[in-house]
This record gives structure tokens, C-alpha cells and sequence, in this order.
């Protein structure tokens, strides 16, 4: 099947892929993807969503993923705007949801002042994923009266980096879950940092691979967070949640552990 360039005016739709699992897409999404004659994907979008893409669409790899050599977003939105121009239907495939730590309000911003139309598809985000296939929400009227989506790899030449001190005394008095990307190579600094107002004993869960074959998890407390990150060989992509809405799992975990011990 052969799309054609159907918009008059230069349209971009960015689509959010969601966590890895295809059937996680939403149908918006993935009649989306099935229209674009140009797909401008990211690096975590699995090879299992690409294939909604049309046999005629033009598919541009443009990588982008924490700690590792990326495409630099000015040639992401220079690409965008040049194939717009011309007239094709692109949909920029975003990991997880773009306006939550995709660059998505960047990518926006860009467009509209050149002239072009931009929609916006939500995916969702690896952060709610990621808990919800543990069986855990994110909130919960004993446990957790709202949720923080906060990232731990802020722009290098940020001068307002986040008080993870400060923060976590709000967490503790507002009873909140905190869900934080990119924040693996910083895992020993996050847990000092939120020591200072957040219990040693509140329960912490890294996802790595959220919704993918190879997902796996760890949970334990934000005391042993560091030592159980290096223990596990736990790595990027990863989610950190931290919050009593997963005293429940911990729970678990610390009677397998006890089981394992008796022997």
C-alpha cells in the first residue's frame, strides 16, 4: 500500500511509542505510524513497533538514548522541518511519551515557529509501565497522595539542577511517589541526596527494560539502593520508583530473601 503526501500545510506528528511492548501502542499510534511516509525513529523504539510502519515509508534511525552517542536534536529538527517541507507525512517515533523526558516540547516549540502543524500522540510512559506490571500503583490513598515524574540527568550546562536534598523532605511530608529516568549512573548520589528526608527504610524499585522480553526488577530499600543496583548489574534503561506504595513488594521480597536463607 502507497501513502501520499496528504498535507497542504507541512505537518509532523509525534508519536509516543510507549515503553517497548507493542501492544502497549495506542490505535491513534499505530494508525499513525501506518500513514507516515517518513518515520524519524528513536533508539528505544523496538524493531516489534516499527513494523506497523507502511513496506513504502522511508525509516531514518535517530538514535537517541543516556550515556551513549546520540543524534544531536538540532539534526533530529532540521530532518523533521526538511522532510515536512517537502511534503511528506512524517511521524517523529518517540520511546515511551513525548512530552514526558522526550524533548517533545522542544520539538514543538521548533516546528510551530517554522510554519509547520504539529499533533501529538501520547504513549505511555515506561514509568507507570513499569509499576503497573509489578502490580503496584503509583498512587494510593494510604500510601501515596500523588506522583513525581522528575529526571535524574538534567542539560550539562544546567545551573538549576535539582535539590534532591530539599526534594526529598517534600516527598516525605507530602506523601508522594517518586519516579525518576536517567538516573542510573547517579544511583549513589540520588540515594544520599534523599536520605536526608526520606526514611532509610522506604521501599525503592529499579525497572530495567520496562515491558520488553528481557524486563527485570529489584526491590529493596533506599538504604541498600546503590549496593543492590552493583549487586544486580542493573543498567540503563532503567526507571528508579521510590515511595511506600511498594511496602507490599518489599514485603515479599524480604521473606523470599529470608526463605532463600533458611535453605
Amino acid at each position: 500500500m502507497t501513502h501520499s503526501k496528504t498535507h497542504a500545510q507541512p505537518h509532523v506528528t509525534l508519536v509516543g511509542a510507549g515503553p517497548g511492548d507493542p501492544e502497549l501502542l495506542t490505535l491513534k499510534a499505530v494508525k499513525a505510524i501506518a500513514a507516515a511516509t517518513v518515520l524519524l525513529v528513536d533508539d528505544l523504539v523496538s524493531d516489534a513497533i516499527v513494523t506497523y510502519a507502511s513496506p513504502s515509508a522511508r525509516i531514518i534511525h535517530v538514535g537517541k538514548r543516556g550515556g551513549c552517542q546520540s543524534t544531536p536534536q538540532a539534526f533530529i529538527e532540521k530532518l523533521m522541518l526538511q522532510e515536512a517541507l517537502g511534503g511528506e507525512n512524517v511521524v517523529r517515533l518517540k520511546g515511551g511519551d513525548p512530552f514526558i523526558f522526550g524533548r517533545g516540547g522542544e520539538e514543538v516549540e521548533h516546528l510551530r515557529a517554522q510554519g509547520v502543524k504539529v499533533t501529538v500522540i501520547n504513549g505511555i510512559t515506561a514509568g507507570l509501565a513499569g509499576v503497573t506490571s509489578l502490580g503496584v500503583p503509583l498512587t494510593h490513598r494510604a500510601h501515596a497522595h500523588g506522583v513525581l515524574f522528575i529526571t535524574g540527568h538534567a542539560k550539562q550546562d544546567a545551573t538549576d539542577a535539582v535539590d534532591w536534598a530539599a526534594l526529598s523532605h517534600t516527598a516525605a511530608q507530602a506523601k508522594l511517589t517518586l519516579v525518576i529516568y536517567m538516573g542510573m549512573r547517579g544511583a549513589a548520589q540520588l540515594q544520599a541526596a534523599l536520605l536526608h528526608g526520606l526514611d532509610p527504610h522506604t521501599p525503592v524499585a529499579v525497572i530495567q527494560h520496562v515491558s520488553l522480553p528481557t524486563q527485570r526488577h529489584v526491590v529493596c530499600t533506599l538504604n541498600d539502593l546503590h549496593h543492590t543496583v552493583v549487586r544486580d548489574q542493573m543498567a540503563s534503561p532503567s526507571v528508579i520508583v521510590v515511595g511506600d506504595v511498594l511496602q507490599g513488594l518489599l514485603h515479599i521480597e524480604q521473606n523470599n530473601q529470608r526463605l532463600v536463607a533458611a535453605g
